[in-house]
């Protein structure tokens, strides 16, 4: 009997390991960059450096937020700066929901800091062999603000992932 338990013990932690390291497994970039006392300052955006990318399949680009409450906006506003091998560069400026109507954090997580992903890009292929250059920078300005928040306050972590389009 105790033989049969140790062996289901085993097992179970077996099938749990492989589900949570296979629930992902088509993320081919994951990274995040944590911000300093939760104050991120508009002029110091964050990089992100992407080498040896599949040049044949389609990936999703994600922008990933980690914000506690004491982020004050029910929005976030990014500038994105994409560079390619050969220095041809796209810059984006995104909005992007925080809250819901009525004032709840959107976003995973049950404490206090939640986790936002957010569509960047859709269906991207990197046609060209090389090194590509992500840089995000904040945006979000108050009413009447044309300075912008800085430094924006409650942003603890800033992440890029890519993500191969299962066929």
């Amino acid at each position: 009997m105790q033989t049969q338990i140790k062996i289901y013990k085993h097992l179970s932690l077996t099938a749990f390991t492989f589900l949570l390291f296979s629930c992902n497994s088509n993320a081919i970039f994951d990274q995040y960059i944590h911000i300093e006392n939760q104050q991120w300052q508009s002029e110091k955006g964050i990089d992100f450096i992407v080498n040896n990318l599949d040049t044949i399949s389609a990936n999703n680009l994600f922008i990933n937020i980690r914000n506690n409450k004491d982020y004050e906006f029910s929005s976030l506003f990014l500038i994105a700066k994409l560079e390619l091998p050969n220095g041809y560069k796209v810059i984006d400026t995104l909005e992007y929901e925080m809250t819901d109507a009525s004032g709840n954090w959107l976003g995973s997580g049950f404490t206090d800091l939640k986790e936002n992903k957010l569509f960047y890009k859709e269906n991207v292929v990197f046609s060209e062999i090389g090194t590509y250059k992500f840089n995000i920078q904040n945006a979000t300005r108050g009413i009447n603000d044309i300075q912008g928040k800085n430094p924006l306050k409650g942003i603890t972590d800033v992440g890029l992932s890519i993500e191969k389009i299962k066929k």
